[in-house]
Parts: structure tokens; C-alpha cells; sequence
């Protein structure tokens, strides 16, 4: 019988406050198969590792329990501290006694003996538990980043100028992102275009940077260190080899339609490229909208007047292959559509838009040259209502959750439209205004004493329209008076949410996203741009609401992520995970359609099923589906399981007895 090593940690107070340690370390020191138990007041700190490594030399043990904190938090390094006392680091357990047990409970006297049976039945799986060594994988140094904002664009600069290749897909035709449709930034009100454009034009330049636009991720298979992917590059029918970019094609396109750029407050032709800084500067043709699709080669304008014979309308769709050893995830954002927000007129009054469709009318490369224009009719509004949070902070109508930056760029707005039109009224309408930036408080005072802005603190009800004039209805919840307020203009400060297929690519990446499909880290705070897939990080705003600052600052910390896991020619897998008993495959590969890894195959030779340990994450659902039980978790078997139950059976048994 294994001989097992218990160590009780008091975590400050955190667990001793509601469980009596001296008695917990009293009843475990008897239980059988334990040969030393002790506590500590942090045995995460470096005296208590001390201690650990000493009795685990001194004790000869072969097996340790701490019973602590979530083993999310401190199993590595617990399993470190084995390992360095020349114990297998797979033959020490965590027993969750503060998140299970101390944590939920207020009486000592409930709480106790609950901590008591917890370890146990974590004691009864360390006796069967297995000595286990990592499966080593050689790792491909180069990185994937999806999304050519300015996430994407951040971390595929970090890890190229690191030495190391990146290929970028951005579906639209051009990087940038959403921060190429700003005017301005806050609070320094720094050119978007002018600290942008920089860093697009040297991702398109970079040696060690493949950039691919109009590109959507198509296909990834395999795992951390070794994924093989699948890009859709969709025809442009354009040839880029030949175009100089001279926008001959687009001035001579007879087609216009709304431009997505301009958020719909301009055109745009069939053959177009987005902006005017675009990056790579070639122009698309939009199939949806060429009369050369639409009416079977009918037109052909651009053609024909291409000099360089760029224009190719039999190009196809690009399949292209590549293997990489990490994947960054900068998918971006959208604003919360404004076909839900019907109680203010949008999308049915052409002078409620929101807070993008602004920033189009106050930059200079907008469809109005910076000069604000009211959508309906073209003249200069003299009064805008801003109204903040919408959609947002809304959970019985929208959306639960704080935006985070719709405040900010509201009050950047006033700023500007006052700025742009002197003599203009700028009312901003508000439930409270977050500032949890740097500088983004003075930027605010200086908003309110510069801007003569007036604040008004309530959330409209609805917004009417009386003639020419749109009307808030509002309630001023500091004086508890009704308003109503005629304005020319209103500008929605709408609310972040995923981009549009985010919730695809989850799917086909095999990671999490949370409830409102932004994407989930591994740990909140600890960490913050990891996925729970090994191999997959987050960076800006697929990850979740952020500025530009913050989004950056991830990005770059995303970047150092892939850099760490390149720094090794060879990186570990953990070796917990799924196995195959032959004797009692029965080979109906049930297990491989459940499996959402794609870790197992059928060995055709043998008949029964194998499984590729490098891709298998230790799921478990290959173990539940399986009718013969030849699935079994390594160091999670049945039997320890089994005996781990029958533990917590017998102590609220105990428990039942003591109450009757």
C-alpha cells in the first residue's frame, strides 16, 4: 500500500475560519494509508514547500494530498514541489477544502467534517493514482493571428519582430478594423488614421508576416504546437500582381451602394477599396452588388478600362494550407444593432444613428470631409441629444453587462460636435459616466468646463418625432422632473458586442465563449488572455469590452504567450488523459464521433480504437460514452471514482446518524 503524506493548509483564514484545522489533521492522521499529516499556515508560501519536500523525503512518501485552494490555482505549483523532492508529480492530489467547503459554509461545526470527507475521498483516489510522464511534442514556431484590427495587427508586430513568421486573416479587404473608422482617439484626441496607419502599412511590409485580406479561417485540426489550418482566400477578381491600385476601375464603376466603412452615411462602387489608407491599397469587387454578375456580363466597365489588365472575373476562391504552432484570436467587435433599440426611432428616424455613423461625419476622410450633417436633409444640427448606454447595463430589454468605453467616446462626441459646430447645443444623457482609464477623469473635466456641455443624469424612455424634430422623453432623475427635448440629432452610444461568426469560430477552434459569446480566458485574473484550449489566446475585444489601450496592452501579452511557448524546440502535454483498454474494445467507435478533440481513430488493422495523445485534452466524454468502459481517464479510473463515492456515502451516513 502506498504510503501517503497529508498536508492541511489553514489559507490564512480563508479556510480555518469555518474549519476547525486541529481536528481535521486529528481525524485524517488515522485514516488508512496515511502515514503523516500535518498543517500549515500557507503551504503555498515557500516555508510550507519546504516543508512538504522535507517530509516527503524524510517520510518516504509516495503519494501527498494537499487539501487547500482550487487546484486551478496551486496544482502546478504543488506538483513542482513533488517533483523536486523526487516524488512524481502526478502522485500529488489537491482536496479543495475553500471553495467546496469553507467558502459555502458559516458553521464550523458543518463545515468541518465536511473538509474531513473531502480529503478522503481525494486520499482514496491518490492510493491508485499512477506515476505519469508528459507527452513531449515538437513545437512549429509560427503563429496564426485571426483578425486584422488592432489587436491582431499588435500582437502579429510582437511576434514577427521577436523572429518569428505569422500569417494574418482578416476577412474584410483591408487590416484596421474599426479603429480605422475613428476620427479622433480619447482622452488625447490623437488622428485614429495617424497612429494607425504606421503599423498597418509595417504589417503589410514585415518579412516574417504573411498577410492574407478577404481570407477566412476555413479549417484547423490537430493541436498546441502543431495545428494544420485551412484559409478560404475569397476571389477579389482582381489580380494584385498586376494593380497598382490607381482607382481608375472605381471611378468609372457605374454602381453605387451603401458603404459598410462609412457605416451607411456614404457610398461606395461594386469595384472598391474601403478607405483611402487601406492596407494592402487594391481594390475588391463585390459580386452581390457588379452588374457583371448580376445581368451575366453586361457591364465590364472596370475592364475595360484597366490598362494593366487587372480585372480577372473568372478567379476563384483560394484554398490555402499552412501549419502553425499557436493561434491568437483578435476577432474584434460590433455594436449591438440598432433594430433593437425601437423605443428610440432607430432605424426608422434617419437622424437617430449611432456612435460609429458619428465618428464617419466628424472625420475628414468621411463621407461629409468632417463637416456634420444631419442624415435627413444635410444641414448642420444645432442641437444633438447623446445618450449613452444602449443596450447596455439593460438586463431586463438587452444587455447585462457595462460596454466599458461608450461613455468615453460619448463624451469624446460632445467634445468634437462642439468643436466642428461653436454655436451648437451638445446635451448628453447619461445613467452615471465610468472613467476607469488613464487620464480619462481629466478628460471628462475638461469636457464639462471647455465644452459647455450640458449633463443631464437619466436614461430616455423614447424618442418621438414632431416634424422636423426629434423630442427625448426623459426623466431628470436628480431634480425628478419629466423633459421633454427637441433635437436635431441623436447619437446612440451603442454597446459592444462579438463580431458577426464569432460564435462559428468558436465551434471550429473548440473554445469556450461565455453567455453573450465573447470569448472566455482560463483564469480572470491570473489568466487573462490564455483560452482554456492549449495553444489558443485571446487579445482585445473578442476577449471582451476594452479601449484601445487595454486591447494593445492584451494583445502584446498575448504575443508574449505565443513567444514563451516558441522559446522551446518541444513543449509538454499533460499526460492525464483518455486511454484504451484493447482487451475490451469492442471497436465501435462511438467514442470517436463523441470525441470534440478528434483525438481518436480507428486502427483499422486491430479493429479497435487509438487514440492520438497529443490531441486528447482529458475531457472525459469518450469515457461516458463508451458501453464496454475500455475508456478509462488516466489516474481518474472507475474504480477510483467508485471508491472516492463510497467515502462521501459513508460520511453524510456518519453525519445522518449524528443528527438523529
Amino acid at each position: 500500500m502506498k504510503k501517503i503524506g497529508v498536508f492541511v493548509c489553514h489559507c490564512g483564514r480563508n479556510i480555518s475560519a469555518t474549519v476547525n484545522i486541529n481536528k481535521v489533521v486529528e481525524e485524517i492522521k488515522k485514516y488508512p494509508g496515511v502515514v503523516f499529516c500535518t498543517d500549515y499556515q500557507y503551504m503555498c508560501s515557500d516555508p510550507g514547500q519546504d516543508l512538504i519536500k522535507k517530509n516527503i523525503k524524510d517520510k518516504k512518501l509516495d503519494g501527498i494530498v494537499i487539501a487547500a485552494c482550487s487546484p486551478s490555482l496551486h496544482e502546478l505549483t504543488f506538483r513542482n514541489t513533488a517533483e523536486k523532492a523526487g516524488l512524481n508529480p502526478y502522485l500529488t492530489e489537491i482536496a479543495n477544502i475553500r471553495e467546496q467547503c469553507s467558502w459555502v459554509h458559516s458553521d464550523i461545526k458543518e463545515a468541518t467534517p465536511k473538509a474531513i470527507s473531502i480529503i478522503e475521498s481525494i486520499i482514496e483516489k491518490a492510493k491508485l493514482n499512477e506515476s505519469l510522464s508528459p507527452v513531449k511534442v515538437k513545437v512549429n514556431p509560427k503563429a496564426l493571428v485571426i483578425g486584422g484590427g488592432i489587436a491582431g495587427i499588435q500582437a502579429s508586430l510582437d511576434i514577427a519582430n521577436s523572429g518569428h513568421k505569422v500569417i494574418l486573416i482578416e476577412k474584410s479587404p483591408s487590416i484596421g478594423g474599426h479603429m480605422a473608422q475613428l476620427s479622433e482617439t480619447f482622452p488625447t484626441l490623437d488622428c485614429s488614421q495617424c497612429i494607425l496607419t504606421p503599423k498597418m502599412v509595417e504589417v503589410f511590409q514585415h518579412e516574417n508576416i504573411n498577410l492574407y485580406v478577404y481570407s477566412e479561417l476555413e479549417e484547423i485540426s490537430g493541436s498546441v504546437g502543431n495545428f494544420k489550418i485551412k484559409i478560404r482566400r475569397k476571389a477579389s477578381y482582381v489580380d494584385n500582381s498586376k494593380c497598382t491600385g490607381c482607382g481608375v476601375c472605381s471611378e468609372k464603376c457605374p454602381v453605387s451602394v451603401d458603404s459598410e466603412f462609412d457605416e451607411g452615411m456614404g457610398k461606395r462602387k461594386a469595384i472598391y477599396t474601403p478607405f483611402p489608407q487601406a492596407v494592402p491599397n487594391k481594390p475588391v469587387i463585390d459580386k452581390e452588388n457588379c452588374t457583371y454578375f448580376l445581368k451575366d456580363g453586361k457591364c465590364g466597365v472596370c475592364q475595360v478600362v484597366c490598362t494593366l489588365n487587372a480585372i480577372d472575373f473568372k478567379q476563384k476562391d483560394e484554398i490555402i494550407e499552412e501549419e502553425v504552432g499557436a493561434v491568437v484570436v483578435a476577432t474584434g467587435y460590433e455594436l449591438y444593432p440598432m433594430k433593437n433599440m425601437l423605443e428610440y426611432g432607430a432605424g426608422e428616424y434617419p437622424d437617430v444613428i449611432n456612435g460609429l455613423q458619428f465618428e464617419r461625419l466628424l472625420s475628414a476622410s468621411g463621407p461629409t470631409q468632417g463637416e456634420i450633417h444631419r442624415p435627413s436633409d444635410n444641414k448642420i444640427p444645432k442641437r444633438i441629444a447623446f445618450i449613452s448606454c444602449v443596450g447596455s447595463r439593460d438586463p431586463e430589454h438587452h444587455l447585462p453587462y457595462c460596454s466599458k468605453i461608450c461613455c468615453m467616446y460619448m463624451v469624446k462626441h460632445a467634445l468634437l460636435y462642439k468643436e466642428h459646430v461653436p454655436d451648437g447645443e451638445a446635451i448628453v444623457f447619461s445613467i452615471d459616466i465610468r472613467t476607469s482609464g488613464k487620464d480619462y477623469e481629466e478628460f471628462l473635466t475638461r469636457a464639462k468646463e471647455e465644452g459647455n456641455i450640458l449633463y443631464i443624469r437619466g436614461k430616455p424612455a423614447r424618442i418621438i418625432k414632431q416634424g422636423n424634430d426629434l423630442v427625448v422623453w426623459c426623466i431628470n432623475t436628480l431634480t425628478g422632473k419629466q423633459l421633454r427635448v427637441k433635437c436635431d440629432m441623436v447619437v446612440l452610444s451603442m454597446s459592444m458586442v462579438p463580431s458577426s461568426g464569432a460564435l462559428d469560430l468558436a465551434k471550429a477552434l473548440r473554445i469556450h465563449t461565455n453567455d453573450f459569446g465573447f470569448f472566455t480566458e482560463a483564469h480572470p485574473k491570473l489568466r487573462p488572455v490564455e483560452s482554456l484550449v492549449p495553444g489558443f489566446y485571446l487579445a482585445g475585444t473578442a476577449q471582451g469590452p476594452k479601449d484601445i489601450p487595454d486591447t494593445v496592452s492584451q494583445a502584446s501579452g498575448a504575443a508574449a504567450k505565443v513567444l514563451t511557448l516558441f522559446s522551446s524546440d518541444e513543449i509538454s502535454h499533460s499526460p492525464i488523459i483518455a486511454s484504451v483498454d484493447e482487451d475490451l474494445c469492442s471497436g465501435c467507435g462511438i467514442c470517436i464521433t463523441t470525441c470534440p478533440y478528434d483525438a481518436r481513430e480507428m486502427d483499422e488493422r486491430k479493429k479497435i480504437v487509438s487514440v492520438n495523445e497529443i490531441l486528447c485534452e482529458g475531457c472525459g466524454a469518450c469515457i461516458s460514452a463508451c458501453p464496454s468502459g475500455a475508456s478509462q481517464q488516466k489516474n481518474l479510473t472507475d474504480i477510483q471514482i467508485d471508491n472516492m463515492i463510497s467515502v462521501l456515502l459513508r460520511s453524510n451516513a456518519k453525519a445522518l446518524e449524528r443528527e438523529c
